[in-house]
């Protein structure tokens, strides 16, 4: 059992997101993607577009579109978020796996990365692609312990650090 698991009173479970659930989630993709910025020095102005600024609409409109939208739930608290898009037959991507930074080192990002590579081989795919800071070395460490392959890199005008890429195939 997790450490936390006593603190928060409840063995978490992952289930679908549902549009009530849709503040809450942003809410802990706010918190978690906050820490993000502030290690890279993320601003409304230098990168408005950073998952941690997006609003609500963002999440209303990929649940329109069909994504799939899981949170992790501790009771009836939401505590970690993920969402996977179709790209094509075979392939998805992973979009905004977060966990509430109190709650990260405790298996959670593992356990909602582990749902959505099942969810992905149980809708047909065999694999999903992410894109991340490229300079958030521990980040991308971690995925590649979870079975990712680093697949290249994009520096955008735009952007104040570099796009990193990766991707997971089904065995």
């Amino acid at each position: 059992m997790c450490k936390s698991n006593a603190v928060l009173g409840a063995t978490p479970i992952i289930r679908e997101v549902n549009k009530n659930d849709l503040n809450e989630c942003l809410e802990v993709i706010h918190k978690s993607f906050s820490t993000v910025a502030e290690q890279f020095g993320l601003t409304k102005d230098n990168c408005p577009k950073h998952t941690s600024f997006i609003p609500i609409y963002f999440l209303e409109t990929q649940m329109n579109w069909g994504w799939h939208m899981f949170a992790l739930f501790s009771g009836d608290k939401i505590i970690g978020y993920v969402s996977l898009s179709k790209e094509d037959d075979n392939t998805f991507e992973l979009h905004n796996l977060a966990v509430l930074p109190e709650l990260r080192h405790n298996g959670y990002g593992k356990m909602l990365l582990d749902y959505a590579k099942d969810k992905v081989k149980s809708l047909g795919g065999a694999k999903i692609k992410i894109g991340i800071i490229e300079e958030s070395t521990v980040l991308k460490k971690w995925y590649m312990q979870n079975g990712f392959a680093h697949t290249g890199t994009k520096k955008f005008d735009h952007l104040p650090f570099t796009s990193g890429y990766l991707e997971w195939k089904a065995k």
